[in-house]
């Protein structure tokens, strides 16, 4: 009985202990604070271990190294930029730009977000028009292929993309392929033996330290970035595996958004995935040098303006999600949002809902099945709340929508990898492109009208008739939330 009565003390010193630096070290959200509180009072030993597994901070930890950046020439780009905005200078003739310029600074501050217009887009909202083109991209490139996915499968048309890249290592091409371990988890390393005798490059993004034991997994780089000679990019929400095909027997069709980008914004997407490369590797990384930024900037592309942002747990700032309130509390006429998941925190929460109480359009649309259960409930949730503040809710019927994507008056958009939940604002490391566009929105525009014509109008009547058991599960879930 006293050897049970020591080790009780011994949890709870250590229980006070960790709830000590939980909420005086850590700094979390404090929604988030007493959800690990909860945790750790509940489930005292397994709390302990969850908390080492999914609670650490990687705030204010210098996980990329930017110094190199210098020789792109990028600090005089920006100081002329913020410059050039903060005394209402900015040369421009896209009138978009003009009335958006409180957007542009906030992200060139927080984020080194250079604002590019010289830029052609590409609108990809079908898995097989996105990879045919992809593929085509990858078979003409001549210099250097960069991909990076969070959910690499060894299927279909992971297997064809693995062959192409072997094809291309094998002609001299420089190949670089890096992936995340969790989102990747059913990859096997060994398939890509061919490849790296080629010649060809592959890392990991937090790969484990120990077998089966991985005390990042819940940092995940859920980033989908392509390159192909440092000329076009590829940015948006498809990973690589048989269901962004449509070909899985659950999900069926599968409605995503991915962009393909020529012009001077890929420099940035090019940036975007080297600091991420020399963030994983430890053997070959890469060098800021010209043969990864080529191009002539007075070459006329495009007319895009745009901007690509990044964020992560290492941030100050939660800059794609600020992004998303500032893009909001702009809106006069509309907000379409697109996301498989919606589990917005009190800030974000609270502009959609000031903007549909101020006669503002919001709609937004989910999807009609789960891939996640708990995350699914906790969307339902906030549904409700979006519900009561008049906004419209769709949900999508055609198969499972996977799309990151925010339209504002039919003039701005942002498409990229943050869904909108906490695990994208605070865990994830995402990366969007802020679009300044009237032809890109209306084309997005367009793209939602059409996906609700797929789609079922869910109203506060139908909503109010819910089982008791779904509410149940709806309360449940929403209390994980923070944790999701």
């Amino acid at each position: 009985m006293h050897i049970y009565s020591i080790v009780l003390s011994v949890i709870i010193i250590l229980n006070i202990i960790l709830a000590f630096l939980v909420i005086f070290f850590e700094r979390k959200d404090p929604i988030a604070t007493w959800a690990w509180l909860m945790v750790l009072t509940f489930i005292p030993i397994l709390g302990f271990i969850l908390y080492l597994l999914f609670g650490q901070n990687l705030r204010n930890r210098k996980l990329f190294q930017w110094d190199e950046r210098k020789k792109l020439g990028i600090e005089p780009i920006l100081a002329s930029q913020l410059l050039q905005i903060s005394s209402n200078q900015l040369r421009t003739t896209n009138e978009v730009i003009r009335k958006n310029q409180d957007l542009i600074y906030m992200n060139l501050f927080n984020n080194d977000a250079v604002l590019t217009e010289n830029n052609a887009v590409q609108i990809f909202t079908d898995g097989h028009q996105k990879f045919d083109q992809l593929f085509t991209d990858i078979k003409n490139a001549k210099k250097s292929i960069h991909l990076q996915y969070y959910i690499l499968k060894n299927d279909g048309i992971g297997s064809d993309l693995i062959s192409l890249l072997v094809e291309k290592a094998k002609e001299g091409v420089e190949v670089r392929l890096l992936y995340d371990e969790l989102g990747s988890r059913t990859l096997r390393k060994k398939v890509f033996k061919e490849l790296r005798a080629a010649g060809g490059f592959v890392e990991v993004f937090f790969p484990s330290k120990f077998h089966l034991i991985n005390l990042r997994l819940n940092y995940r780089n859920h980033r989908k970035l392509g390159i192909i000679d440092g000329k076009i990019g590829y940015i948006g929400g498809f990973n690589v595996g048989d269901e962004y095909l449509g070909l899985h027997p659950k999900f069926g069709y599968w409605r995503d958004t991915h962009l393909r980008i020529v012009g001077t914004a890929v420099y940035a997407i090019q940036t975007r995935f080297i600091l991420d490369w020399n963030q994983a590797s430890h053997l070959h990384d890469i060098k800021y040098s010209p043969e990864y930024f080529p191009g002539k900037i007075d070459e006329i592309i495009g007319n895009i303006g745009m901007q690509i942002v990044s964020s992560g747990p290492d941030s100050e700032w939660e800059q794609i999600k600020n992004g998303y309130i500032k893009m909001i509390t702009s809106a006069k006429e509309s907000v379409y949002i697109q996301t498989p998941y919606f589990i917005p925190d009190a800030s974000l929460l609270d502009t959609l809902r000031i903007a549909a109480l101020s006669g503002v359009d919001v709609k937004i649309m989910i999807p009609n099945k789960p891939d996640h259960m708990f995350v699914y409930w906790a969307t339902y949730s906030y549904i409700g709340e979006m519900l009561k503040a008049g906004a419209k809710i769709y949900i999508y019927e055609n198969g499972f929508i996977h799309a990151k994507t925010i339209l504002v008056d039919r003039k701005i958009a942002s498409v990229g990898t943050a869904n909108i939940d906490m695990r994208s604002f605070r865990l994830n490391f995402e990366v969007n492109a802020f679009i300044y566009s009237e032809q890109i929105a209306n084309e997005l525009t367009d793209d939602f009208l059409e996906d609700m014509e797929l789609s079922t109008h869910l109203t506060a009547d139908q909503y109010s008739k819910r089982s008791l058991w779904i509410r149940f599960k709806e309360s449940f879930s929403r209390l994980l939330s923070p944790l999701l």
